[in-house]
């Protein structure tokens, strides 16, 4: 009988030991990926990653202003530019129109969803187009030195105070332009207003799309009257109709000549704080975005990973997604300029010391909205054109505030037609 049963159990240990050893720790190894990001990226992604799932990665990067065309003319031609590309928050619309990229629903997990709260801005029709890898929305960055030699206690939470600050700043000789703020006609100024409309405490259109700005008593209206008026009273720069905001931060704000950036990024706080790269360095915060009522608004501009539905290896490219978005890998990344996107990674990097400004930006992160409630529509990049098309023309003194508003109504109808 023994000759029976030992076999028996043997076949059993077996059963047993099997799924155990067929738990292969990297299913996907020796397969490989293309990753299309902008340029610059942590030197080790590609290393990491291989390391941790035997993928291979061949991480291309190229400047941000390139990418879209790229995308644009490879999906055209019905040919992956790569396994995993970016995916701008504006231009979500447009290419979801098209229907290029994979839907990551059923890849991505509530529980994350509910931790990447600006996904939803990449969500259209129900449909996650890609995960957020980087955060960037929109706070206020101030040189605390120059309030404080201004004799200015509080950073301000209303429009009204941030006004009376930057006088005392003027008036004081701390800074002939207090207030850094692109007119020229960049995204910048677009983005900019865009912030100043919030912070009147209003929307750019309805539900519908009709525009929300045309009437004096809109916040659109008042916000583009509102830089007029920074721009009369001498708190801005005449020059900066002729400047870009990475101009006025690097050149302006980061040498100590302006006092304060209307619409900051999180992400400059590292090498504003770098004495390498600022001559303000330790000087520099961010504080929440002053409204007119006092409660701070702010919109998202992230960006996220995205795969194309022409992919040939979409199960390895989903794996990269999801580790280059997990928290552990995104704490990791942050020393690379990459502001979390998960909130609970950017609050486990404030509690630990090694956020900058982290307070503020955990705060105002929980506040960031999309800037279009039915999101980005396809025609996004036209409109935007012509809004600081009209707000240069504006601040040159060659549109009125009710002319320039009509034009941006104007370009939204034309851009919506196309």
């Amino acid at each position: 009988m023994h000759k029976f049963i030992l076999p028996l159990l043997a076949s059993v240990a077996l059963a047993i030991a099997l799924p155990a050893a067929a738990k292969d720790p990297k299913p996907l190894a020796g397969q490989s990926i293309t990753v299309l990001m902008p340029s610059p990226q942590g030197p080790n992604i590609a290393a990491d990653f291989e390391a941790e799932t035997g993928i291979h990665v061949d991480l291309q990067t190229l400047s941000w202003d390139d990418i879209r065309p790229k995308l644009v003319t490879a999906l055209v031609a019905g040919t992956a530019p790569a396994d995993v590309t970016e995916l701008d928050w504006s231009w979500t619309g447009q290419f979801s129109a098209a229907g290029w990229f994979l839907p990551l629903n059923d890849a991505i997990d509530a529980d994350t969803m509910k931790d990447i709260g600006v996904a939803k801005i990449f969500t259209v029709d129900g449909k996650l187009l890609g995960v957020p890898y980087t955060n960037d929305f929109r706070v206020m960055l101030v040189n605390k030195k120059h309030f404080a030699d201004a004799g200015v206690a509080e950073m301000p939470k209303k429009l009204d105070d941030l006004v009376a600050a930057a006088k005392k700043i003027k008036e004081k000789g701390i800074a002939k332009y207090p207030i850094g703020l692109p007119l020229s006609a960049t995204e910048g100024a677009s983005t900019s207003w865009y912030l100043l409309t919030k912070a009147f405490g209003g929307e750019l259109f309805d539900k519908d799309f009709n525009p929300l700005f045309l009437s004096p008593d809109s916040a659109g209206y008042k916000a583009l009257a509102f830089e007029l008026m920074l721009l009369k009273e001498g708190l801005v720069d005449p020059a900066s109709t002729g400047l870009k905001d990475s101009q006025i931060n690097e050149s302006m704000f980061s040498q100590g000549i302006t006092s304060i950036m209307i619409s900051g990024e999180p992400g400059r706080l590292g090498q504003m704080n770098d004495p390498k790269q600022s001559k303000v360095a330790g000087l520099v915060e961010a504080i929440l975005v002053p409204t007119v009522s006092g409660q701070t608004r702010s919109f998202g501009l992230p960006e996220a990973l995205a795969i194309p539905n022409v992919s040939q290896n979409k199960e390895a490219a989903i794996a990269f997604v999801k580790w280059f978005t997990s928290k552990d890998y995104q704490k990791k990344n942050a020393v690379n300029g990459a502001l979390p996107t998960r909130t609970s990674a950017l609050s486990e990097l404030n509690e630990s010391g090694k956020l900058n400004s982290g307070d503020a930006l955990v705060a105002q992160s929980k506040t960031v909205e999309p800037l279009f409630l039915q999101g980005t529509p396809p025609w996004y990049p036209q409109f935007s054109s012509g809004v600081n098309t009209a707000i240069n023309s504006a601040a040159k003194g060659q549109m009125t505030v009710d002319q320039a508003m009509q034009a941006i109504a104007d370009a939204a109808k034309q851009a919506m037609s196309q």
